[in-house]
């Protein structure tokens, strides 16, 4: 059965209302999410990443890093400017070497994607 013009109109008016009120919705989040987004990458990295991969003596993962590729690629993960989230998403979700893969009830897919924002970025911040 075909609804009157006056429904099909308000359905139609409702569903761009609706696009509308979504896509401001979402650019007021991209516009405000970034800093938090970036806080949220420091907090997961401080907690999940920062035990093998900060500076100092001790630090398995940058040693690791510093061995591999002798001077070549800074060894600090937050100095690595060739870094991609993709890549980084890929060894923290798979490991590689002696690094342990990191299940989605360590590192939520959302915290994932907060964790690569803030590698990238502060990489690419640093000079």
């Amino acid at each position: 059965m075909k609804q009157p013009r006056s429904r099909r109109f308000e359905t139609l008016a409702m569903g761009t209302a609706l696009a509308i009120v979504s896509t401001a919705t979402l650019a007021a989040e991209t516009t405000a999410a970034p800093s938090s987004r970036l806080e949220r990458g420091r907090e997961v990295f401080t907690t999940w990443c920062a035990t093998c991969h900060s500076s100092g003596p001790g630090m398995p993962g940058t040693q690791a890093l510093q061995a591999k590729y002798d001077g070549k690629l800074p060894a600090l993960l937050l100095e690595r400017k060739d870094l991609t989230g993709p890549q980084i998403a890929f060894f923290v979700r798979n490991g590689v070497s002696v690094m342990a893969q990191f299940r989605k009830t360590e590192i939520s897919d959302a915290d994932l994607d907060a964790l690569t924002a803030y590698v990238v970025t502060t990489a690419r911040r640093r000079r």
